[in-house]
């Protein structure tokens, strides 16, 4: 018989009664084609923002673009933020693309992550506003650990 894992091996945080439990998953290799792809056939609008982001050094903040998460994959993410950038076209701006947005957007709610949402003429027109709204929301606290610092000590 095998003996059970050390603490903090072999089973998630959750496992082991973490809160912020992070679930190592592993990315297919068609989601990481069609990443490298993305990163490869960019718009206009996310060059200008990747220019800025990959230089951007707030609290330790670093960003990834076509990042794989779980069954999507994002246009800019900074994993230690929990926060996701989409620049997003004209076929967002369809019922359809609203709806699929909406659900996306949820589902990384659900996990832990914010998203921001910039339209293409905003990163290019306005690009130090939306970089000022980046900002403020890299520097603002999370939400989850907000919600840690308020829960009560045991004594």
């Amino acid at each position: 018989s095998r003996n059970p894992p050390l603490e903090g091996e072999g089973r998630s945080r959750s496992e082991r009664g973490g809160v912020n439990s992070v679930v190592k998953r592993t990315v297919g290799d068609f989601k990481r084609r069609s990443a490298r792809r993305l990163r490869l056939d960019g718009t206009g609008a996310e060059a200008i923002l990747w220019h800025h982001l990959r230089r951007l050094q707030i609290k330790g903040s670093h960003f990834r673009r076509q990042v794989v998460i779980a069954p999507y994959i994002a246009d800019f993410a900074c994993l230690s933020m929990r926060l996701v950038v989409e620049v997003d076209g004209s076929q967002h701006g369809t019922d359809d693309g609203r709806s699929r947005d909406a659900v996306r957007t949820r589902w990384l709610n659900s996990e832990g992550y914010r998203v921001l949402r910039f339209w293409n003429n905003d990163v290019m027109s306005r690009t130090r506003s939306v970089l000022d709204a980046i900002d403020d929301a890299v520097c603002a606290t999370h939400p989850a650990r907000l919600w840690q610092a308020t829960l009560p000590l045991e004594g």
